[in-house]
C-alpha cells in the first residue's frame, strides 16, 4: 500500500475488511511511516492527527502544479475518524479549514462549491487524507456498499477524488466497498482497494502471548487461528476464553468446541456468543459504554446506573470485560473498539424494542438511550445511530407512529407513583423517543415519574404535566435574550452571562445547569466578570451603574454610581481590591472594592471608551474604544504613560498576556495587534477575519488567543507563531464575546443568535450549546386597512393578528433568526419581514406563503420598507448599507452606501423620492431614491440613531436616538425644529399619526409617549409593559396604536386616553405546562420555564 500511495501516486486506496482485522492499524502505519520518511511535522488532538510541513498555497486559484514525482514528500497528513457519521458538508468545512491554515472563512454553502475548493488543495500540493470507519456511513442490511439517506455527498466526494487529476491520497477504512467505486479501479489505475485477510499463524500466536502462556500443537495453532481468520480481535476475546475457561489449553478448547459453538461467519457472531457469557452487570456495562461512545471514568459510569453499584463490584466486572478483550482502557477511561461498540448499540435497540412490544421494560427503564447533558456532537449521534432506528424498528413492528406513542403512553402509565429505581430512564426515553419521531407533545402526561435525561430545549410542551415528577439531568430551553458578554470564574467550575434582558445568569460548567439568575439592572448589561477569588461578579451595563453580586446566592451587596453615560467594560485588579470601569462619557474610573468609592477618573480618550484591563502587577491599566486608540495608564498616579494608535476603527477588547509581556487588542478594522506595551511597538497584526472583531482572550499559559467576530467566527490563534490555528464555526449571527476556561481546554462564546456555546479546542468540536428563547414582541405594523397587526418575534417567526378581538390568526415561519422588521406593501396583499438571517422575505397575508427571499445583504437586517408605489422595497441592514429591491422579481436595485456603522432605520418619504436613513454613526442621510445619490446628512443627536419616520406630508422628519430624545427635522431645509425631551431612557421607535398631528414613541424606559409635532407638548404617556418598548405604529383611524415589548406583548392602545384596549400573548414555548411539586430543578431554572408559561400551583 506504501507503493501505491509514495510511489505510483494513487488518488483513492480503500481498505476492506471485517471488523477487528486491524484496517485501522494499518492506516495509522502508513501515516508514521511517512512520517518518518520526512513528511513533517506533527500536531495531535484528541480525534485527529495533523501532520504538515511546507505552507500550504493560497485560498485563490493557482497555476496548474507540477505532478507530484515518486517519492515526493506530503505537505499534510489529515486523519479523521467517521465513526460519530459527520455529514459531507461538515467534513469538508473542517478539511478545508485545515488545508487553508484557517483563511477559508467564507465557505460555499453547496457541496460542489467545497468540494472545488478541496481540490484544489489537493492539486496544489501533495496531502494524505485518512477518513476512518466508513462503514458509520453506509446503510446496514441487504443494502451493502449504499449510503445513509443524507449521507449520498460522500458518493460524490469519493467520485471527484478519483476521477480528477490531483497529486494528493485519500486512504478509506470500510467494512464495505461503497458504492459506485468499482468502476474507477484497476491496477494500472490510480484508483485501487485492498482486501485485508487476517494474521498468519506466527504474527497470531504473538497476540496469544500478551494474554500469557498456551499449551498446543503447531497444527492445534493453526487450526485455531484459521477458524477465526486470523482476525486479531477475535482471537484476543477467544485467547481470554481459554485463558479464564480452558485452563489456556488450546486442545482442551479445540475439542470442547468441535461441534461449532465457537464458529462464526462474522466478528459480530462470537461477540454475541461472548455476550451470552457474561454477566448481567458486565452486560449492563457493555450497554452504557455503547452508549456513552466515548471513554467514560469509573465515577461518571457509576452515576449511570439506576440503582447505585458498590465500586468494588464495578471494578470487578470492569477488569473482567478487559480481560476479555470487550473493552479498553486508556489511563482513567473505559471504552470500546468500534464493532463492539456497534454490536452494544444494535442489541441495544433489539432488546428495548422487543421489551417494548412486549410490553416489559427493563432495559427501557435501566438505560438512557441518549443523555440529553453529553456533548453536543456526542448526544447528535445517540439520537442517530440510536433513537430513530429504534423509532424506524417499532414502527414497522407496532404499525403506525401513533401505536408506538400509545404503547410508550400505556407503559408510563403502568409506572406512575413508583420509586425512581421502578421508573429510572423511562419517562426520558419516552419524550426524546417521541421528539424524534416528531409526535406532538401537547398534554403529555409525565406526572409522578422520573423524568431523567430528556432533552427538551426548543420543544413545544404545552400543557405537559409533571407533577409530582423528579426531573433530573434534563435539558430545557433558557430565556438567554441576546447574550452580550460570558467569563470563566477563576476555577473553571463556572460560567457567567449578561445580556440584552438586563440580568446575569450564573452557570455550572460541568452539568449546563442554571444556578443563579441576578435582577437589578435597568438595562442592558454589558460585561460581567469573576473576581480573583470567585466570589464576586461585577457587572455594568447602558443603565449607567456597576454592580456587585455575592456568587453563592446571586445578591446585590454594591451599586457604583458616576458615569454620565452607559459603562461597557469592568476589570479587576489582581489582588480584587480595586475595579477599573469605562464608559461612552469618556473615562475611565477606578474604584475602591470594598466600600465603593470612586478612587480616580482618568480623561482623555476622545469617544466611547470600550474595553479595559489591568496588567498582572496591578500597577498599569489599558483602555481603548472608539477612538481608534490604546492608552496606558499609571494606576497610582493616573498618568497617561502612552497612547497606542496604529488601529484604523475602534479598538473594541484590549487584554495582558498572562505574563505581563503583552497586550493584544481586537478592531473593528477587523484586525489583532500584538504589542509590547513597555516600548510601545506593534510586534505583530493577525487578520483573517472578516468583520469587527469584538472580544479576545489568552490562555492561561499565554501561548493561545482566541478571538470572536461579526463574521460569525470565533479564531484560535498561536502566539508562538502567529499563526491562525483553528477556526469555529456554528454560530449563525455575531460572536460578541470569547473566554478562556483556566485549564485551557474549553472556549466559551456568546453569539447573537441567541446562543452560548461551549468548544473543545483541540477538536473544534461543540461540547455544548445552551439555546435561548425569547418572544419579546420586536416590531409592529398595522396593515393600510387597519384590520391586521403584524408582529415579528425573537423566536424567528411573524405573527398575524385580528387585534381588535384579540384573534391569532396566522404565524409566517421560515426566517432562521430573529424578526427585526416587519411592513405591508400599500395594499396590503403583501408583507414583507427582516431578520438576523440576513434576508427579507416576502409572504402572501392571506395565504401566509412566503413567495420570495431576498439575499444580498450580509449583516443582520434592522428594517424594510416599501416604496409608496408598492414596486419596491427597501432594506436597511448592520452591513451599513440600503438596499432598495424591486418588490415582483426580488432583484436588488441599488445599494446605498455611506454609513460608517450599522444601520438602524430607513424610511421612504411619501412622494417616494427620498430616502431617509439612520444608524450608529449619528448620522442621518437623505438619498435620491432614482439616482441613489446620498443628498444631505443631518447630525445633532449624541449617540446611535434607532429609527427615522416621514410625517404624512412630507414636511417633517423625525428620529430617536439612544441619547433619550426625539427630534424633528424641517424637509427640505434639514434644520432641527424641536427636540422633544421626556423618555428616560433610550427611544427605540417613533410614528407619525395619519393626520400628522400627533407622534408616537415608544422608549426603553417601558412607555409609549404621544406628542403633539406642533408644539412639541406631551399628550399622553401609556403605561402598562414592564419591559423595554421596541416598536410602536399608528392605526389608519388616527385612534389607535400598538406597541411591541421585551415583555413578551403586543399591546393596542387608545391615543387619546392613553388605555391598554388589548394585550396580545402569543403562545410562549412553555405554555401551560405543570411543574407543581417537582424535585431535581434549581429556582433559577423553574423560574426561567415560568417565564416561558410554565404554571407551579
Amino acid at each position: 500500500m506504501a507503493q501505491w500511495v509514495m510511489q505510483e501516486n494513487c488518488r483513492l486506496v480503500t481498505l476492506l475488511g471485517m471488523g477487528g482485522i486491524g484496517k485501522t492499524s494499518l492506516a495509522v502505519k502508513l501515516a508514521k511511516a511517512v512520517v518518518e520518511g520526512g513528511a513533517g511535522r506533527k500536531y495531535n488532538h484528541p480525534s485527529t492527527q495533523l501532520l504538515r510541513r511546507n505552507q500550504l498555497p493560497p485560498i485563490a486559484p493557482t497555476a496548474p502544479q507540477k505532478q507530484a514525482t515518486p517519492h515526493s514528500p506530503m505537505q499534510a497528513i489529515i486523519w479523521r475518524s467517521l465513526r460519530n457519521a459527520p455529514l459531507a458538508e461538515e467534513l469538508l468545512a473542517d478539511l478545508l479549514q485545515v488545508l487553508s491554515h484557517q483563511q477559508e472563512t467564507d465557505l460555499p454553502t453547496h457541496l460542489e462549491g467545497r468540494l472545488t475548493r478541496l481540490l484544489h488543495y489537493l492539486r496544489a500540493s501533495r496531502c494524505l487524507l485518512i477518513l476512518d470507519n466508513a462503514e458509520s456511513i453506509l446503510q446496514a442490511g441487504d443494502r451493502s456498499g449504499r449510503y445513509r439517506p443524507g449521507y449520498e455527498g460522500y458518493g460524490q466526494l469519493l467520485r471527484c477524488v478519483a476521477e480528477t487529476p490531483h497529486q494528493s491520497c485519500l486512504i478509506l477504512t470500510s467494512r464495505e466497498k461503497p458504492y459506485g467505486l468499482s468502476a474507477f479501479e484497476g491496477e494500472a489505475l490510480p484508483v485501487r482497494s485492498l482486501q485485508l485477510s487476517g494474521l498468519p499463524d506466527t504474527d497470531g500466536r504473538e497476540l496469544f502471548s500478551d494474554k500469557g502462556s498456551f499449551t498446543a500443537t503447531a497444527t492445534e495453532w493453526q487450526t485455531l487461528i484459521t477458524r477465526y481468520a486470523g482476525n486479531p480481535l477475535a482471537l484476543k476475546i477467544v485467547a481470554s476464553s481459554i485463558h479464564d475457561y480452558f485452563d489456556s489449553n488450546i486442545s482442551y478448547f479445540l475439542e470442547t468446541t468441535k461441534q461449532g459453538t465457537f464458529l462464526f461467519d462474522d466478528i459480530r457472531d462470537l461477540l454475541h456468543q461472548q455476550f451470552q457469557r457474561l454477566t448481567k452487570l458486565e452486560q449492563s456495562i457493555m450497554y452504557w459504554l455503547a452508549v456513552d461512545r466515548e471513554p467514560v471514568t469509573l465515577p461518571e459510569l457509576q452515576a449511570d446506573f439506576v440503582t447505585p453499584v458498590p465500586i468494588h463490584e464495578l471494578l470487578e466486572s470492569l477488569n473482567s470485560l478487559q480481560r476479555r478483550s470487550l473493552i479498553e482502557k486508556n489511563d482513567t477511561r473505559f471504552t470500546q473498539q468500534p464493532v463492539v461498540m456497534e454490536y452494544g448499540i444494535n442489541q441495544l435497540i433489539e432488546q428495548v424494542c422487543r421489551e417494548l412490544i412486549d410490553q416489559n421494560g427493563d432495559l427501557f427503564i435501566s438505560h438512557a438511550l441518549i443523555q440529553a447533558q453529553a456533548k453536543d456532537y456526542v448526544r447528535e449521534t445517540q439520537s442517530s445511530l440510536i433513537l430513530q432506528p429504534l423509532i424506524d424498528r417499532l414502527i414497522a413492528e407496532l404499525g403506525s407512529t401513533a401505536a408506538m406513542a400509545a404503547r410508550l403512553s400505556q407503559m408510563l402509565t403502568q409506572l406512575r407513583g413508583k420509586p425512581a429505581k421502578a421508573t429510572g430512564y423511562a419517562a426520558g426515553n419516552a419524550l426524546n423517543l417521541l421528539h424524534q419521531a416528531g409526535v406532538d407533545l401537547t398534554g403529555f402526561d409525565a406526572s409522578y415519574l422520573t423524568v431523567w435525561q430528556a432533552y427538551l430545549q426548543g420543544i413545544p410542551l404545552h400543557d405537559v404535566n409533571l407533577t409530582g415528577s423528579n426531573i433530573s439531568r434534563c435539558v430545557f430551553t433558557e430565556t438567554l435574550g441576546n447574550v452580550l458578554w460570558a467569563a470563566f470564574s477563576p476555577d473553571g467550575q463556572l460560567l457567567a452571562t449578561c445580556g440584552t434582558d438586563c440580568e446575569v445568569r450564573v452557570w455550572e460548567v460541568a452539568s449546563g445547569k442554571l444556578l443563579l439568575i441576578c435582577h437589578g439592572h435597568a438595562n442592558w448589561v454589558r460585561f460581567v466578570v469573576f473576581s480573583p477569588d470567585s466570589k464576586t461578579l461585577a457587572s455594568c451595563g447602558a443603565d449607567r451603574t456597576v454592580k456587585f453580586w455575592t456568587v453563592q446566592d446571586g445578591v446585590c451587596i454594591k451599586t457604583l454610581i458616576g458615569h454620565e453615560h452607559e459603562v461597557f467594560a469592568v476589570a479587576f485588579s489582581a489582588d480584587g481590591e480595586t475595579l477599573a470601569s469605562v464608559s461612552g462619557d469618556q473615562t475611565v474610573k477606578l474604584w475602591d472594592v470594598r466600600n465603593g468609592y470612586c478612587l480616580k477618573t482618568f480623561t482623555g480618550h476622545t469617544d466611547w471608551v470600550r474595553s479595559v484591563a489591568f496588567s498582572p502587577d496591578g500597577g498599569t491599566l489599558a483602555s481603548s474604544g472608539a477612538d481608534h486608540t490604546i492608552k496606558l495608564w499609571d494606576v497610582k498616579t493616573g498618568t497617561c504613560l502612552r497612547t497606542l494608535t496604529e488601529h484604523t476603527g475602534w479598538v473594541r477588547s484590549i487584554v495582558f498576556s498572562p505574563n505581563g509581556q503583552y497586550l493584544a487588542s481586537a478592531s473593528s478594522d477587523r484586525t489583532i495587534k500584538l504589542w509590547s506595551y513597555h516600548a510601545g511597538e506593534c510586534l505583530k497584526t493577525y487578520t483573517g477575519h472578516q468583520g469587527s472583531i469584538y472580544s479576545i482572550a489568552f490562555s492561561a499559559d499565554g501561548n493561545l488567543l482566541v478571538s470572536g467576530s461579526g463574521d460569525r467566527t470565533v479564531k484560535l490563534w498561536d502566539c508562538n507563531t502567529n499563526t491562525c490555528i483553528r477556526t469555529l464555526y456554528g454560530q449563525t449571527n455575531e460572536v460578541c464575546s470569547v473566554a478562556f476556561s483556566s485549564d485551557q481546554k474549553t472556549i466559551a462564546c456568546v453569539s447573537l443568535d441567541q446562543t452560548l456555546r461551549l468548544w473543545n479546542y483541540h477538536s473544534g468540536q461543540c461540547l455544548r450549546t445552551w439555546y435561548g428563547h425569547t418572544d419579546w414582541a420586536l416590531p409592529v405594523a398595522f396593515s393600510p386597512n387597519g384590520t391586521l397587526l403584524a408582529s415579528g418575534s425573537n423566536d424567528k417567526t411573524v405573527q398575524l393578528w385580528d387585534w381588535q378581538s384579540g384573534t391569532y390568526l396566522k404565524t409566517l415561519r421560515g426566517h432562521t433568526d430573529l424578526i427585526y422588521a416587519v411592513a405591508f406593501s400599500p395594499d396590503g396583499q403583501t408583507l414583507a419581514s427582516g431578520s438576523t438571517d440576513c434576508t427579507v422575505r416576502l409572504w402572501n397575508t392571506t395565504t401566509g406563503e412566503c413567495f420570495q427571499v431576498l439575499q444580498g445583504h450580509t449583516d443582520w437586517i434592522d428594517v424594510v420598507a416599501f416604496h409608496p408605489d408598492g414596486q419596491r422595497l427597501a432594506s436597511g441592514s448592520a452591513d451599513c448599507t440600503v438596499r432598495l429591491w424591486d418588490a415582483q422579481t426580488g432583484q436588488c436595485l441599488k445599494t446605498l452606501t455611506g454609513h460608517t456603522e450599522k444601520l438602524l432605520g430607513t424610511a421612504f418619504s411619501p412622494d417616494g423620492q427620498h430616502l431617509a436613513s439612520c444608524g450608529v454613526d449619528q448620522t442621518i442621510k437623505l438619498w435620491d431614491v432614482e439616482s441613489g445619490s446620498c443628498l444631505k446628512t443631518l447630525q445633532g443627536h449624541g449617540s446611535r440613531i434607532w429609527w427615522v419616520t416621514f410625517s404624512p406630508d412630507g414636511k417633517l422628519l423625525a428620529s430617536c436616538s439612544t441619547d433619550e430624545t426625539i427630534k424633528l427635522w424641517a424637509i427640505p431645509t434639514e434644520k432641527c425644529l424641536k427636540t422633544l425631551t421626556g423618555h428616560t431612557n433610550w427611544v427605540f421607535a417613533v410614528a407619525f399619526s395619519p393626520d400628522g398631528a400627533q407622534l408616537a414613541s415608544a422608549s426603553h424606559d417601558q412607555t409609549i409617549r404621544i406628542w403633539d409635532t406642533q408644539t412639541g407638548e406631551c399628550l399622553q404617556i401609556c403605561n402598562g409593559h414592564n419591559h423595554l418598548v421596541s416598536s410602536v405604529a399608528f392605526n389608519q383611524d388616527n385612534q389607535t396604536i400598538a406597541s411591541g415589548s421585551q415583555d413578551q406583548t403586543v399591546r393596542i392602545w387608545n391615543v387619546k386616553t392613553g388605555e391598554c384596549l388589548q394585550v396580545l400573548i402569543a403562545k410562549r414555548l412553555y405554555e401551560g405546562m405543570k411543574l407543581t411539586a417537582i424535585s431535581g430543578l434549581t429556582e433559577a431554572t423553574i423560574a426561567t420555564l415560568q417565564t416561558l408559561g410554565a404554571i407551579v400551583e
